[in-house]
């Protein structure tokens, strides 16, 4: 078996020299947090760090599997699938590619959970910036297993359609944004551009299907630990700020036409839910919060939360996460506002 390229190595989020002091910040700002709970509950430290471990598991356990299903097809896609597959395959016109993009959950069915891996497998086989940030956006909900858990929870209603509608259109929108003008070294980390031996015209050829599966297993669990490091990292501060955060607090100022959006919002990224079960989450919000704050929760949670946050900066430059949490915050801040108005809900 060959070895891996070079762009494939671990991606750097943080410089080897500063990587301790990282995690030393990161372990001291959950401590602050926790300290902080048990000065405002009133409760004990040994209640608030078993709030605080409870949500962990929950958040880590629920998380892990979609991670697991996300590494493995990312390296089977490392195994059986060549750059001139993704040329063949992309449609030649920028917008029409595109709009492919936010369809392609469809033959990559993962969760926000999953999909950073894969997409950065994909991008090193030469897929456009444009159309791998517009599946990255999109993925998490235009998959059947979402479709189905949002189809079960409210049914064919108002909701699952402007949740369908809203992912596709700030997908896209983004999207065509970086398809004017991005470039993929200005985009994304060395790690993530595009393997260097799949420009030499002479493609290795494709491995049998045992030793394909062989190479897949290998890619995936080196994978699968090295994004699953930083998913600990996100589910520890997730769970921190679950326990600082009185949610009966924000849902006593839920009730505005922007403001319970902007609760909402706030909700879908630190509560950091997979996509795959957050519309029984936002269920139980329905007799409270406004329509428009509930499919502001359901769009934007699967586009940005904590973990997915600290996976975007092993795969994207800071620069881009940065318009990648503002811009789908903003489109889905409007889009929750915009439907308050319309439906006369304030």
């Amino acid at each position: 078996m060959q070895s891996q390229p070079a762009n494939s190595s671990e991606p750097k989020i943080f410089p080897v020299q500063i990587r301790p002091l990282a995690y030393l910040l990161l372990g001291i700002l959950v401590t602050a947090l926790l300290a902080t709970a048990v000065l405002n509950s009133g409760r004990s430290p040994s209640s608030v760090i078993e709030i605080f471990a409870t949500r962990f598991l929950g958040i880590f356990i629920e998380a892990v599997p979609f991670l697991l299903l996300g590494t493995l097809t990312s390296g089977l896609i490392e195994a059986f699938i060549r750059a001139s597959d993704i040329a063949h395959w992309m449609p030649k016109n920028r917008i029409l590619s595109v709009i492919g993009g936010a369809f392609m959950g469809l033959v990559f069915p993962v969760c926000e959970c999953g999909v950073v891996p894969v997409a950065r497998r994909l991008f090193t086989k030469g897929l456009p910036v444009s159309v791998g940030i517009t599946f990255l956006l999109a993925a998490p909900f235009m998959n059947p297993i979402v479709f189905a858990s949002t189809y079960i929870a409210f049914g064919f209603g108002t909701i699952f359609i402007a949740r369908f509608t809203i992912t596709a259109i700030v997908a896209i929108s983004i999207g065509l944004v970086f398809a004017l003008n991005a470039r993929p070294h200005e985009v994304l980390l060395p790690a993530s551009l595009l393997d260097d031996s799949e420009l030499t015209g002479i493609p290795e050829p494709r491995p049998k299907f045992r030793q394909g599966i062989g190479q897949a297993l290998t890619i995936a669990s080196s994978e699968f630990f090295e994004m699953g490091r930083y998913l600990v990292m996100m589910c520890l501060l997730a769970a921190a700020m679950q326990t600082l955060v009185n949610q009966q607090d924000l849902l006593a100022v839920g009730q505005g036409p922007i403001i319970s959006v902007l609760v909402m919002q706030a909700f879908a990224f630190l509560l950091s839910v997979c996509s795959t079960v957050d519309s029984f989450l936002a269920l139980a919000f329905v007799n409270t919060f406004t329509t428009g704050s509930i499919v502001a929760f359901l769009s934007f949670g699967p586009m940005v939360d904590i973990k997915s946050t600290m996976m975007f900066l092993g795969v994207f430059k800071r620069r881009t996460v940065f318009y990648l949490i503002l811009l789908p915050f903003l489109m889905n801040l409007l889009a929750g506002v915009l439907i308050n108005l319309s439906l006369g809900l304030w």
